[in-house]
């Protein structure tokens, strides 16, 4: 018997106009892990929710079709009653957090599952050290990267201990060199894994079965060879993008540091002397662990942060897409979220949705946008008001295939408008369209 079936499921969020998934038809068998591509809206993130029982309890909707979970109907138990035989992991790891500390936050499952008190601490710790945290074990969890918190949920989900795992976009915020080891560490687990992804090179060579969704219907359900051939033949930019054609010219020097160090903790710098100079006509990527000062960097480049020390000179207007952008989001449509940032004009507002590919949502309120959708939104935000120094903080994350080749023809095409900064895991992505890329080492862990 299948540890999770799910059977003709139709299902549609309250308002929607389409079904986010139609007929949907698969089983998981216990220990096997799937992973399931899809293009950003497709239903992949709809049916990981199902499959956590969170569809429909959490999001109401109408519920068409049948999903079992360990022989139990998630009509009928709450996600609540699936927990310790469910754990997952959503896009947004900032949304899952409640506590303050990283210890507390990964035991908080624990004890709502009522795990005996002298197991909780050692079964923390194993799952710190499992995802590479365990130096963050005392850390307020408000002081953490993207990365590093994407890790702390991580952790609290393995601390469980599930029998299934639903992981959504669980290496997006991780350096390879992680991303590589947690999937390495999932497939060793013996659970039953569904792992949600946009970069699915990593994924396959982890996956026992692939699963291809668009438009809410699913499209492939094969073993990995079948599913690349299946890609190979009908979706190509899954298995990789184009090639970057030449490197740009280098024009005038438009953003410099000299001597840069910063500090959120006195005594503990987390830049320390950075050199950096960035010019108009170029796209710079800028890669390293997570925790090694990336975003800090990115910050001070974009004025968000002045330096503790050293010297910052900038020509011209700077802007920068943050890594979590649906914290950011005002408006109550999409036009007007983007219009914000040139004086309420919404004929400049649609022109950069458009360059985005998102004019036909200019109506929707931004929170009805799915994640990826919601960074291209971010984008034209940005965008719209023409920055001589363009910083872009993980802009791929939540991003299918597809809309990274736009994403990477559009950096190319307009770079020489301005500097461009590029704060990226994605080393695909970063290949793409960078010109050179700077590494960031690993700071020593704050403790």
């Amino acid at each position: 018997m299948a540890l999770a079936r799910v059977e003709r499921l139709t299902f549609t969020y309250p308002d929607a106009v389409a079904p986010a998934l139609r007929e949907v038809t698969v089983g998981i068998e216990n220990g096997e892990h799937v992973a399931l591509l899809g293009a950003s809206g497709s239903g992949k993130s709809t049916l990981v929710r199902a499959l956590a029982g969170l569809v429909p309890h959490f999001h109401g909707g109408r519920f068409e079709g049948r999903v079992e979970v360990d022989g139990r109907d998630t009509r009928r138990v709450s996600p609540a009653e699936l927990a310790g035989t469910v754990a997952s992991v959503f896009q947004d790891p900032e949304e899952q957090i409640v506590l303050t500390r990283v210890a507390s936050e990964v035991a908080f499952g624990l004890e709502n599952i009522g795990t005996p008190p002298n197991e909780i601490l050692p079964r923390v710790l194993e799952a710190l050290v499992a995802v590479g945290a365990e130096h963050l074990a005392d850390r307020p969890v408000a002081e953490l990267s993207g990365g590093e918190l994407q890790r702390v949920c991580l952790a609290a989900a393995l601390a469980l201990r599930p029998r299934l795992l639903l992981l959504d976009e669980p290496t997006s915020q991780l350096d390879p060199p992680t991303a590589d080891a947690f999937l390495e560490l999932v497939s060793g687990t013996g659970v039953a894994t569904v792992i949600a992804e946009q970069r699915p090179r990593r994924v396959l060579r982890h996956a026992d079965r692939v699963l291809f969704l668009e438009d809410g219907r699913l499209l492939v359900d094969a073993m990995p060879s079948e599913a690349e051939e299946w890609l190979a033949a009908n979706r190509t930019e899954w298995l990789g993008l184009p090639d970057r054609d030449e490197d740009s010219e280098r024009g005038e020097s438009i953003c410099r540091l000299s001597r840069v160090s910063f500090a959120y903790r006195a005594g503990l710098p987390v830049l320390d002397g950075i050199d950096l100079e960035l010019c108009r006509g170029e796209v710079v990527a800028l890669s390293g662990p997570n925790g090694s000062g990336k975003t800090t960097l990115a910050k001070v480049v974009a004025g968000l942060l002045a330096p503790d020390a050293g010297s910052v000179e900038r020509r011209g207007r700077a802007a920068m897409l943050l890594q979590d952008p649906s914290r950011y989001c005002v408006c109550e449509r999409v036009d007007e979220e983007v219009a914000l940032g040139v004086g309420g004009d919404r004929a400049l507002a649609r022109a950069s949705l458009a360059l985005v590919g998102l004019s036909v949502f200019e109506d929707r309120h931004p929170r009805d946008l799915s994640s990826g959708e919601r960074e291209r939104l971010a984008l034209a935000s940005v965008l719209v008001v023409e920055p001589d120094v363009l910083v872009l903080d993980e802009p791929t994350r939540g991003v299918d295939p597809r809309r990274k080749v736009e994403l990477a023809g559009l950096l190319r095409t307009s770079a020489h408008r301005r500097a461009t900064l590029l704060v990226t895991h994605d080393e695909e992505f970063a290949a793409a369209v960078a010109d050179r890329t700077i590494e960031l080492g690993r700071v020593p862990a704050l403790v």
